[in-house]
């Protein structure tokens, strides 16, 4: 399992690093990023499109119309259709999550941003986003890119990480914290 989860990082650095340096010739990386924001939502809000991705079930063709559509719909730009026709073309869908990760990664280091990972139990709004990456700019000195991400085991509260330094002020971590403290008490 780590080779698959080793596979999937290598290809979608690869896969990122070319479409950050087309976005760069083209002087579109404003654009690419909207997309790019646009479609991670996408594949997070939705288990159904997730499914679709990731299955092998389909075949290339239907995965890459079914994208192209969705794409279009979208109003991506011409670059991000391509790419992901592309992506599907070569069956490499189970890692766009991924690259779609680090083009963003990639995109804040070339801006001298710091990125942040910030993990809530619902999804957050673009003003919670806001405030959020206000604070964190704030405390470090420098501009923050976020990736939000949803995991409803944390109940509530936030954990977010930036470089080694993690806040976490999850519910989860307090009942933890509560029911360990109870445990050392009797």
């Amino acid at each position: 399992m780590a080779g698959n989860s080793s596979t999937s990082g290598g290809i979608a650095e690869r896969y990122a690093t070319a479409l950050f340096e087309l976005a760069d010739d083209a002087g579109a990386h404003d654009a690419v990023e909207r997309d790019v924001i646009a479609l991670a939502a996408m594949i997070d809000g939705s288990e159904d499109l997730s499914k679709f991705i990731s299955s092998p079930l389909y075949s290339r063709d239907e995965h890459t119309r079914a994208l192209s559509v969705l794409m279009e719909k979208a109003g991506a730009s011409n670059l991000v259709k391509q790419f992901v026709g592309t992506v599907a073309q070569k069956r490499r869908l189970f890692a766009l999550g991924d690259m779609l990760k680090s083009y963003r990664r990639q995109l804040a280091e070339s801006r001298g941003e710091m990125s942040a990972k910030v993990e809530s139990a619902h999804p957050l709004s673009e003003a919670q986003l806001a405030k959020i990456k206000d604070t964190l700019k704030a405390q470090l000195g420098s501009d923050v890119a976020l990736d939000a991400s949803v995991d409803p085991g944390l109940l509530g509260g936030l954990v977010v990480r930036v470089g080694s330094r993690m806040i976490d002020s999850s519910i989860r971590t307090k009942l933890n914290r509560l029911q360990l403290n109870l445990k050392e008490a009797s």
